[in-house]
Protein backbone atom coordinates (compact mmCIF):
# COMPACT_ATOMS: atom_id res chain seq x y z
CA UNK A 1 0.00 0.00 0.00
CA UNK A 2 1.48 3.34 -1.06
CA UNK A 3 0.03 6.14 1.05
CA UNK A 4 0.40 9.85 0.45
CA UNK A 5 -0.68 12.63 2.80
CA UNK A 6 -2.34 15.65 1.21
CA UNK A 7 -3.32 18.15 3.88
CA UNK A 8 -5.63 16.30 6.27
CA UNK A 9 -6.28 13.39 3.88
CA UNK A 10 -4.38 10.14 3.44
CA UNK A 11 -4.53 8.89 -0.17
CA UNK A 12 -4.01 5.27 -1.26
CA UNK A 13 -2.19 5.56 -4.60
CA UNK A 14 -2.65 1.86 -5.34
CA UNK A 15 -6.42 2.24 -5.11
CA UNK A 16 -6.32 5.15 -7.54
CA UNK A 17 -4.22 3.12 -10.00
CA UNK A 18 -6.63 0.16 -9.76
CA UNK A 19 -9.70 2.36 -10.36
CA UNK A 20 -8.04 4.06 -13.33
CA UNK A 21 -7.09 0.66 -14.77
CA UNK A 22 -10.69 -0.59 -14.39
CA UNK A 23 -12.07 2.57 -16.02
CA UNK A 24 -9.72 2.24 -19.01
CA UNK A 25 -10.36 -1.51 -19.34
CA UNK A 26 -14.13 -0.97 -19.37
CA UNK A 27 -13.86 1.85 -21.92
CA UNK A 28 -11.57 -0.25 -24.14
CA UNK A 29 -14.21 -3.01 -23.96
CA UNK A 30 -16.79 -0.59 -25.38
CA UNK A 31 -18.67 0.40 -22.22
CA UNK A 32 -19.99 3.98 -22.41
CA UNK A 33 -18.47 6.74 -20.30
CA UNK A 34 -21.77 7.14 -18.44
CA UNK A 35 -21.97 3.42 -17.59
CA UNK A 36 -18.33 3.34 -16.46
CA UNK A 37 -18.85 6.41 -14.28
CA UNK A 38 -21.91 4.82 -12.64
CA UNK A 39 -20.02 1.54 -12.10
CA UNK A 40 -17.06 3.30 -10.45
CA UNK A 41 -19.08 5.87 -8.49
CA UNK A 42 -17.78 8.94 -10.29
CA UNK A 43 -18.99 11.41 -12.93
CA UNK A 44 -18.92 10.94 -16.69
CA UNK A 45 -16.86 14.13 -17.05
CA UNK A 46 -14.11 12.56 -14.91
CA UNK A 47 -13.95 9.55 -17.25
CA UNK A 48 -13.78 11.90 -20.24
CA UNK A 49 -11.00 14.01 -18.70
CA UNK A 50 -9.07 10.89 -17.73
CA UNK A 51 -9.15 9.71 -21.37
CA UNK A 52 -8.08 13.17 -22.57
CA UNK A 53 -5.05 13.10 -20.24
CA UNK A 54 -3.75 9.93 -21.87
CA UNK A 55 -4.85 10.56 -25.45
CA UNK A 56 -2.07 10.09 -27.99
CA UNK A 57 -4.08 10.69 -31.14
CA UNK A 58 -7.54 10.54 -32.62
CA UNK A 59 -8.64 9.32 -35.96
CA UNK A 60 -7.55 6.45 -38.12
CA UNK A 61 -5.95 3.37 -36.58
CA UNK A 62 -2.63 3.03 -38.38
CA UNK A 63 -0.35 0.02 -38.84
CA UNK A 64 3.26 0.42 -40.00
CA UNK A 65 5.00 -2.45 -41.79
CA UNK A 66 8.40 -2.24 -43.45
CA UNK A 67 11.51 -4.13 -44.50
CA UNK A 68 14.48 -4.11 -44.98
CA UNK A 69 14.94 -1.01 -42.81
CA UNK A 70 18.45 -0.01 -41.72
CA UNK A 71 17.32 2.55 -39.15
CA UNK A 72 14.75 0.22 -37.60
CA UNK A 73 15.14 1.43 -34.00
CA UNK A 74 14.74 5.06 -35.05
CA UNK A 75 11.60 4.21 -37.05
CA UNK A 76 10.13 2.18 -34.18
CA UNK A 77 10.80 5.04 -31.74
CA UNK A 78 9.15 7.48 -34.14
CA UNK A 79 6.12 5.18 -34.51
CA UNK A 80 5.76 4.99 -30.74
CA UNK A 81 6.03 8.79 -30.42
CA UNK A 82 3.30 9.16 -33.05
CA UNK A 83 0.98 6.67 -31.37
CA UNK A 84 1.09 4.03 -34.10
CA UNK A 85 -0.67 0.99 -32.65
CA UNK A 86 0.88 -1.81 -34.74
CA UNK A 87 4.43 -1.98 -36.04
CA UNK A 88 6.29 -4.70 -37.88
CA UNK A 89 9.66 -3.33 -38.98
CA UNK A 90 12.58 -5.61 -39.83
CA UNK A 91 16.16 -5.26 -40.97
CA UNK A 92 17.38 -7.32 -43.93
CA UNK A 93 18.95 -9.86 -41.58
CA UNK A 94 15.74 -10.16 -39.54
CA UNK A 95 13.52 -10.67 -42.56
CA UNK A 96 15.73 -13.49 -43.89
CA UNK A 97 15.89 -15.08 -40.44
CA UNK A 98 12.07 -14.82 -40.25
CA UNK A 99 11.81 -16.84 -43.47
CA UNK A 100 14.63 -19.34 -42.91
CA UNK A 101 13.84 -20.38 -39.34
CA UNK A 102 10.32 -21.62 -40.07
CA UNK A 103 8.87 -24.60 -41.86
CA UNK A 104 6.60 -23.86 -44.81
CA UNK A 105 3.42 -24.32 -42.76
CA UNK A 106 4.78 -22.23 -39.85
CA UNK A 107 5.70 -19.43 -42.23
CA UNK A 108 2.31 -19.51 -43.93
CA UNK A 109 0.50 -19.47 -40.57
CA UNK A 110 2.54 -16.55 -39.29
CA UNK A 111 2.11 -14.53 -42.50
CA UNK A 112 -1.65 -15.17 -42.34
CA UNK A 113 -1.71 -13.96 -38.72
CA UNK A 114 0.14 -10.79 -39.71
CA UNK A 115 -2.28 -10.15 -42.59
CA UNK A 116 -5.25 -10.70 -40.26
CA UNK A 117 -3.75 -8.30 -37.71
CA UNK A 118 -3.10 -5.45 -40.15
CA UNK A 119 -6.55 -5.85 -41.71
CA UNK A 120 -7.91 -4.63 -38.38
CA UNK A 121 -6.44 -1.17 -38.98
CA UNK A 122 -7.93 1.67 -41.01
CA UNK A 123 -4.69 2.49 -42.79
CA UNK A 124 -1.56 0.44 -43.44
CA UNK A 125 1.68 2.30 -44.18
CA UNK A 126 4.04 -0.07 -45.97
CA UNK A 127 7.76 0.59 -46.50
CA UNK A 128 9.21 -1.80 -49.07
CA UNK A 129 10.30 -2.64 -52.60
CA UNK A 130 8.20 -1.89 -55.67
CA UNK A 131 7.27 -5.58 -56.04
CA UNK A 132 6.27 -5.99 -52.37
CA UNK A 133 4.16 -2.83 -52.64
CA UNK A 134 2.03 -4.45 -55.37
CA UNK A 135 1.63 -7.63 -53.31
CA UNK A 136 0.57 -5.72 -50.17
CA UNK A 137 -1.93 -3.65 -52.14
CA UNK A 138 -3.45 -6.85 -53.58
CA UNK A 139 -3.64 -8.65 -50.20
CA UNK A 140 -5.23 -5.91 -48.15
CA UNK A 141 -8.68 -4.52 -48.71
CA UNK A 142 -7.73 -1.54 -46.56
CA UNK A 143 -6.30 1.79 -47.48
CA UNK A 144 -2.61 1.19 -48.10
CA UNK A 145 -0.08 4.00 -48.31
CA UNK A 146 3.11 2.63 -49.77
CA UNK A 147 6.54 4.17 -49.55
CA UNK A 148 8.84 2.52 -52.08
CA UNK A 149 12.37 2.23 -50.71
CA UNK A 150 13.90 0.54 -53.74
CA UNK A 151 13.48 -1.80 -56.69
CA UNK A 152 13.09 -5.52 -56.11
CA UNK A 153 15.09 -7.44 -55.20
CA UNK A 154 16.47 -5.18 -52.48
CA UNK A 155 19.77 -6.42 -51.11
CA UNK A 156 20.72 -4.98 -47.74
CA UNK A 157 19.08 -2.45 -45.49
CA UNK A 158 17.59 0.84 -46.67
CA UNK A 159 17.33 3.99 -44.61
CA UNK A 160 13.95 5.68 -44.27
CA UNK A 161 13.86 9.44 -43.76
CA UNK A 162 12.27 9.70 -40.31
CA UNK A 163 10.98 13.24 -40.75
CA UNK A 164 9.27 12.42 -44.06
CA UNK A 165 7.67 9.40 -42.40
CA UNK A 166 6.61 11.53 -39.40
CA UNK A 167 4.94 14.07 -41.73
CA UNK A 168 3.13 11.26 -43.57
CA UNK A 169 1.89 9.68 -40.33
CA UNK A 170 0.68 13.03 -39.00
CA UNK A 171 -1.11 13.76 -42.26
CA UNK A 172 -2.83 10.38 -42.11
CA UNK A 173 -3.81 10.83 -38.45
CA UNK A 174 -5.21 14.27 -39.21
CA UNK A 175 -7.21 12.91 -42.15
CA UNK A 176 -5.19 14.97 -44.63
CA UNK A 177 -4.90 14.57 -48.37
CA UNK A 178 -3.01 11.27 -48.20
CA UNK A 179 -5.70 9.86 -45.92
CA UNK A 180 -8.60 10.88 -48.15
CA UNK A 181 -7.78 8.56 -51.05
CA UNK A 182 -9.61 5.24 -50.92
CA UNK A 183 -7.15 3.59 -53.24
CA UNK A 184 -3.52 2.99 -52.39
CA UNK A 185 -1.15 5.89 -52.60
CA UNK A 186 2.49 5.44 -53.51
CA UNK A 187 5.31 7.66 -52.43
CA UNK A 188 8.96 7.27 -53.24
CA UNK A 189 11.54 7.48 -50.49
Amino acid sequence: MELTRIGGKVIDRGRIYRVVDRILDLRAAGVSQQEVAAHEGTERSFVSRLEALGEVHRGARIALVGFPIGNKEEILALAQEEGIEYTLVMTDEERWRFVREKSGSELLNEVMQIIAAVRGYDVVVFLGSDMRVRVVEALLDKKVVCVEIGHSPIKGDRLVDPEKLRRLLRELKAGGAAANHRESGRRSE
